[in-house]
């Protein structure tokens, strides 16, 4: 694949002075420019090189969606430090761990966020901390402003370096242990622009709507990365709240493309939204990734908006994030998508050898998407990257047509009397009942089959109560009777991270100290 530019501060530098006029950033009332998040990355950089920050150095990001958090990204690509985007729903000890072990020297954070950071050992690890929003915060030599910051006056000389330098690190959920950073390149991050670009035709017109958290992969990449490597605009939503906002500047702004996650067009499929939001908005097409959407969802979308497609697709931070998705000229319910140019998927079995269209096995996938490896953890990046493939740890079959379907997680997977049961499609039985609002199964022990399947339920807002008998009944019609749910748990609401992907890991544990018995 062919790049424009080897960095970040190179994009932003050719999109600074060829369209320096051209709003990039809407935020609120104010239109931002090209040429102003060129100069005010400049300045930003400036700041950061007179307090000491240099190439390599690790710039930690714990802050809310705002203009900011764009300045620094380009800002730390000037001088050649990599950025460290920190899930800013992480409590104090969460917080430091990641500093620790991402070596991070500077962190840029919100005011908002103050109480966390104090209560961390950010302090201790970080040579010095910028405070975005309103500061209150005592300024001294190791707390500054953002003010401050964006109007040094100062100039540094680029050091950006090679496409292949590392540009930005992810911390991965950590469904198994801590958190493990995933070391991307500017190539990396750049292979998803180019090829989401050509996959949904992003064009200079397009604008795309950021209100998922920008620390995730997905927003990184495809909602900030992608829409600026095309000369495109962002309308930037800092905060979710009143949800009634999202969809006002979605009508206001002219927003043409819309990056979501399934909660969200779940949420958007049944809100009784205005005749002249139906009417007037501009949208094309809306992206869903971070986790699958329900059938019911994807039903709902096609019926309600007649003239944009929702395209669901596939990634994982270790992959830039995104691997495949559905196309504008078809999309198929239930599958991920088509591999984007220049990514090669495969499915693969226990040996790594490629089994045929339509069986079931061991996702793979290879491309320059493909992370450099784990931060310290070269046994990790051993087991994870082998010969240039990725194991991404999902399982799923590829169709005669190239359209990938996910089953589930390799380490979700429920072995019950020496046979396979893949929760997913479990839950997906689950979800169509009515008043489900979504379903998470997973696997306990058991002394006789091994493992058996247990289901837990969150019902729809409107709904008080399932009958347990009726709905499993249900299940017996749909499932063998192996897969049906021994136990079926309804809670107020199932444990999900930031883009609403279900923490299996969180039910395994409440389960471990003896609640939902």
């Amino acid at each position: 694949m062919g790049y424009s530019f080897n960095s970040f501060y190179e994009l932003i530098g050719h999109q600074g002075e060829r369209q320096k006029r051209k709003t990039a950033l809407f935020v609120d009332e104010e239109k931002i420019t090209y040429g102003d998040i060129l100069k005010r990355a400049d300045a930003v950089a400036a700041f950061l090189a007179a307090q000491g920050v240099q190439k390599g150095d690790r710039v930690a990001l714990f802050l809310r969606n705002s203009p900011e958090f764009v300045y620094t990204i380009f800002a730390a690509s000037k001088l050649g430090a990599v950025v460290v985007p920190i899930n800013t729903f992480l409590k104090e000890e969460e917080l430091s761990y990641i500093l620790e072990d991402s070596g991070s020297s500077v962190l840029v954070t919100s005011m908002i966020h103050e109480q966390v950071v104090k209560a961390s050992s950010a302090e201790a690890l970080c040579r010095f901390i910028v405070w975005e929003g309103d500061a209150s915060v005592q300024q001294d030599a190791q707390h500054y402003s953002f003010d401050e910051a964006v109007s040094c006056a100062q100039r540094v000389a680029s050091d950006t370096g090679r496409l292949e330098d590392t540009a930005v690190i992810f911390y991965t959920s950590g469904t198994t242990g801590k958190p493990k950073g995933a070391m991307l390149s500017h190539q990396n991050i750049f292979s998803n622009s180019v090829s989401g670009i050509r996959h949904i035709d992003v064009k200079p017109k397009d604008r795309g709507i950021v209100f998922l958290p920008m620390f995730h992969s997905f927003t990184f990449s495809i909602g900030i990365m992608l829409p600026l490597y095309a000369g495109a605009s962002i309308v930037i939503i800092k905060s979710i709240q009143p949800f009634s906002n999202i969809f006002k500047q979605t009508l206001m702004k002219r927003v043409t493309i819309f990056f979501g996650v399934p909660d969200v067009y779940s949420a958007l499929s049944k809100a009784k939204l205005p005749w002249y939001f139906m009417w007037f908005n501009n949208l094309r097409a809306f992206i869903s990734g971070a986790a699958p959407l329900q059938p019911k969802t994807l039903d709902a979308m096609a019926e309600k908006f007649r003239r944009a497609k929702l395209l669901e697709g596939y990634g994982l931070s270790e992959a830039s994030p995104a691997v495949c998705m559905n196309t504008l000229q078809k999309q198929k319910a239930g599958s991920v998508g088509t591999a984007l140019a220049g990514y090669e998927m495969k499915v693969v079995d226990e040996n790594l050898m490629e089994l045929p269209r339509g069986e079931i096995g061991d996702i793979i996938v290879k491309g320059d998407n493909v992370m450099q490896g784990y931060l310290n953890r070269p046994e990790a990046t051993a087991e994870t990257v082998i010969n240039g493939w990725l194991l991404t740890g999902d399982m799923g079959y590829i169709d005669e047509e190239g359209y990938l379907f996910i089953v589930d997680r390799k380490k979700d997977l429920i072995i019950s009397k020496g046979i396979n049961i893949y929760p997913r499609e479990i839950e997906e039985v689950i979800d169509r009942f009515e008043g489900i609002g979504a379903s998470a199964v997973i696997g306990i022990a058991d002394e006789k089959s091994g493992e058996i399947p247990v289901a837990y339920v969150e019902l729809e807002e409107s709904v008080e109560k399932v009958d347990e008998a009726v709905l499993k009944g249900y299940l017996r019609e749909h499932l063998a009777n192996f897969k049906v749910p021994k136990h079926i748990h309804v809670i107020e609401a199932l444990p999900k991270n930031a883009t609403g992907k279900v923490l299996k890991r969180a039910l395994k544990e409440q389960l471990r100290e003896g609640a939902h018995q």
